[in-house]
């Protein structure tokens, strides 16, 4: 019989050598692999196209591919523009670019997005599909430029690479914000040559002039700040004496620093100076504005002024709104008039709308309205400027590219449209296909970049572009001329934006020839 304790000695012996051996095999396996691992570059691709920079995780870059970067309220109206890029032929085709902070956090910033998505894709549709064959057909690309546009330069970078075959980029549009990015990546395409169509940029310092055309190229469906101050004027009969001026102190913000402006201009012989805030670098941040609203309402009260121009962005509109509600002196009535963010405010569960029924009546020029030429047509002789016909068109159209097998591309009902985004995208749109097609020499299918810029100067009269928020007639600086500017009210139930009336900067409609005249910017 073998002895136990040796038996049970030798196998202790033997598993030690046995554990060393396995132990060290896989220390050196570990070895190996984390050295690859560190050796080997991070894969931070996000789709073809995409990728997360470094330090970031949003995914940032150029696609046409139907990828939605990662946002799900973008993922059937970008699937939808997959669909259609698929269709198209290589080399039968220009490219036209969307650039927008997809990745937005802000709610009101993603709403937005998605509207601008669906009015783009609408148009393209409508160019391929309903234009008589007119060529090139159209491409619709996404370029996420990151949350605030802060990412903007690797994206433009991107842009400025597809001019050649097989992308044919021949025009950008979207552009959101009149930001210090927005002015940034608008300067970079221009001065290489891209056009660039803004969709809702207003800012009067990101457009050309008489004083000089430092983005050349660059065209614009929106009526600048200081044509919605004026429109706002014309409409409101606005008396100096009984204004003030509330606005935002942080500089930089090219849409607040105009708006400003345009106000201040308005209310000479104000007997109030202005009540300032100072809103945070980032204009979405909460901040403690709403602690300074608080104490410059009991100022308004300390006044006679029954009507407040508001110079800053949704966020701190929506904070001094709520604070007016609450104001001490509550038998007295105001009027709040603000530029074309207080759009954002149509769907912002933060905003108190019992302050709309402490008599608070908030009036914003916007952009567009699914009501305005509907209405005006119902109510009199339709006034140049735009026609319930060619609103009813672009209607007809998104009930096609609504449902399938164009769509479904998210919801386009009438409330969806009184933000004014979707209609005024479309336009936008519409606009930078009339550039191409119309530079598009016979014979050829793809115009220089230089022709499709130098097609502005002649979009007005009988070439004017006819949208569904009104005509576009461009000067010779690619500014809308007397764009018709929709005033409207926030409500305090659904829909929360009211079509109020139709205003012009110059004051009256503009003449059937729709052409500048000279004095203008």
């Amino acid at each position: 019989m073998r002895n136990p304790l040796r038996y049970r000695l030798w196998w202790t012996t033997r598993q030690k050598i046995i554990t060393s051996v396995v132990v060290g095999a896989l220390l050196v396996t570990a070895g190996w692999y984390g050295a690859d691992r560190l050796t080997e570059p991070e894969n931070r691709s996000c789709a073809p196209g995409v990728s997360r920079p470094q330090d970031s995780d949003e995914c940032v870059g150029v696609s046409g591919d139907g990828y939605d970067f990662g946002q799900p309220q973008l993922t059937e109206v970008a699937a939808a523009i997959g669909r259609e890029n698929s269709t198209l032929k290589a080399g039968r085709y220009a490219t036209v670019a969307l650039l927008l902070p997809l990745t937005s956090t802000d709610s009101s910033m993603r709403t937005k997005v998605l509207h601008e998505l669906q009015g783009a894709f609408a148009a393209q549709y409508r160019s391929n599909h309903r234009a008589n064959g007119q060529v090139p057909q159209i491409r619709v690309v996404l370029a996420n430029t990151g949350s605030n546009s802060l990412l903007w330069r690797p994206v433009v970078d991107r842009l400025l690479t597809m001019t050649g075959a097989p992308h044919r980029l021949r025009a950008v549009s979207g552009v959101a914000i009149s930001s210090t990015q927005a002015k940034e990546a608008v300067k970079e395409l221009t001065g290489a040559g891209i056009p660039v169509v803004g969709s809702t940029i207003t800012a009067d310092d990101i457009a050309n002039g008489p004083s000089g055309d430092p983005f050349p190229g660059l065209a614009r469906v929106s009526p600048t700040n200081r044509d919605e101050a004026r429109a706002l004027a014309s409409f409101g009969e606005v008396k100096a004496d009984k204004a003030l001026l509330v606005q935002d102190t942080r500089s930089g913000d090219h849409y607040t620093d105009t708006l400003k402006s345009a106000f201040s201009t308005l209310l000479k012989g104000s007997k109030y100076e202005p009540e300032l805030f100072t809103s945070r670098k980032d204009p979405y941040d909460e901040g403690t504005t709403a602690n300074t609203f608080e104490q410059i309402t009991h100022l308004i009260c300390d006044t006679d002024a029954d009507t407040v121009f508001f110079a800053g962005r949704h966020v701190q509109l929506r904070q001094f709104v709520n604070a007016l509600g609450a104001r001490g002196c509550q038998s007295r009535r105001f009027t709040v008039l603000t530029g074309d963010e207080g759009s954002y405010l149509g769907d912002d569960k933060k905003l108190d709308r019992d302050a709309l029924r402490r008599k608070v009546t908030v009036r914003y020029a916007s952009l567009a309205h699914p009501d305005a030429w509907p209405a005006v047509a119902a109510g009199k002789k339709q006034p140049t400027g735009g026609s319930a016909e060619d609103y009813r068109a672009f209607t007809d159209l998104l009930a096609e590219v609504g449902k399938k097998p164009v769509g479904p591309i998210g919801p386009t009902a009438h409330d969806d449209l009184t933000d004014g985004q979707l209609i005024i995208a479309h336009d936008a749109m519409t606009l930078a296909v009339a550039g191409i097609r119309r530079a598009t020499a016979d014979g050829k299918e793809l115009p220089g970049l230089e022709d499709v810029g130098g097609q502005w100067p002649r979009v007005k009269g009988s070439l004017r572009v006819r949208g569904a928020s009104g005509w576009i007639c461009l000067d010779n600086h690619g500014n809308p001329y007397n764009k018709a500017v929709p005033v409207v009210e926030l409500a305090p139930d659904p829909p929360h934006q009211r079509f109020s009336a139709l205003a012009w900067p110059e004051g009256a409609a503009p003449k059937e020839q729709c052409l500048p005249p000279s004095s203008a910017p």
